[in-house]
This record gives C-alpha cells, sequence and structure tokens, in this order.
C-alpha cells in the first residue's frame, strides 16, 4: 500500500504545478506551441518532397535500367544485321531476284526494322567530318575527299535511344590523292 500511497502523492504534485501556471506564462507557452507546431510541418512537408523526389529519380532510373536492359543483346543483333548486309553485298542482281535472294532482302529489312522500333539506330558516317563521339578511325588514307572527312566505313556503328552501342569503325581522309603525291616528290 505505500506504492499506492507514494502514487496518488505524486499526482497531487503534478496537479499542483500545473495549476500554479500564471495567465501571463499562458500566451509564451502558445507561442512556443505554434512554433514546434510550424517546425514539424516544415519538416513532413520538407520530407513529402523529398520521397517525390526519390520517386520520380526511381521511376526514371528503373525506365532507364528497362529500356537499356536488351543493350548487349541488340549490339549481338547488329553483328547478325552487318552480316547479311555483307551478304547481300556479295550477290549479283541475277542472285538478288530469285526467290532465294527476295528471301534474304526480306529477312534483312525486317531484321532491320525490328531493331528500329526498339531503337536501334545505324549511325551514318560516308562522306561526314570525323567525330569521335560516334567514329572510331582505324586509319588514314588518301581519297578525293577533305581531309578529316569519313572516306570508308571499315564496320557499321549503332547507337540505341541517342547511347551509342558501337561506335563506327573508319578510314579518314588525310586529303585529296593530288595533295598527296605533290608532296611526295
Amino acid at each position: 500500500m505505500d506504492k499506492k500511497a507514494q502514487k496518488e502523492a505524486e499526482l497531487k504534485e503534478k496537479e499542483t504545478v500545473t495549476k500554479e501556471v500564471t495567465p501571463e506564462q499562458q500566451p509564451d507557452r502558445t507561442a512556443e506551441l505554434e512554433n514546434e507546431v510550424a517546425e514539424w510541418k516544415d519538416k513532413y512537408l520538407r520530407c513529402m518532397a523529398e520521397f517525390e523526389n526519390f520517386r520520380k529519380r526511381s521511376n526514371a532510373e528503373k525506365a532507364d535500367w528497362i529500356r537499356l536492359a536488351t543493350q548487349k543483346f541488340a549490339l549481338e543483333v547488329c553483328d547478325v544485321l552487318d552480316n547479311f548486309e555483307r551478304a547481300i553485298l556479295q550477290g549479283t542482281e541475277e542472285e538478288k531476284s530469285t526467290p532465294f535472294g527476295k528471301g534474304v532482302l526480306m529477312i534483312e529489312q525486317q531484321l532491320r526494322k525490328v531493331l528500329e522500333k526498339e531503337g536501334v539506330e545505324k549511325i551514318e558516317a560516308l562522306g561526314k567530318p570525323f567525330n569521335p563521339e560516334f567514329h572510331e578511325a582505324l586509319a588514314h588514307i588518301p581519297s578525293d575527299q577533305e581531309e578529316n572527312t569519313v572516306a570508308a566505313i571499315i564496320q557499321n556503328g549503332y547507337k540505341m535511344y541517342d547511347k551509342v552501342l558501337r561506335p563506327v569503325r573508319v578510314a579518314v581522309s588525310n586529303g585529296t590523292k593530288i595533295n598527296n603525291e605533290s608532296q611526295e616528290e
């Protein structure tokens, strides 16, 4: 019973302490509580904004990951497309007009359309100024084109959603044939 008596005494003390607050002190407590409410509201709004930014960033990263998840596979399919193009270039017009040749052409076109649908594009380079973002120079050759212009394509390059999958491997012109011959003499 001693514990019960102690608890009752403590409760009476607390009641007297709360009753001793004067009316002059009451506005200070209200202002203090209003400041605390404003702080909590600010923290809440900041937390919500931070969470919203996190959600948007996560969704964007997820979309990029999904979009580029097939990047390696697409690059391997691009190699197959390159081989189709090489095979077609080796065929004569007569061979291309046969049912087999027409079938090969149709498969190549279908493969190209599937890649385009997935955002894979061939990088056009022939006759354009050399750009290290898209081109990989493997050789300098004399040609009739201006200096630092792509004169020949060694291997096609591809990009997927404006990101380079494989740069175009090219031979770059080092000036005209006439200038090179006159410089040697």
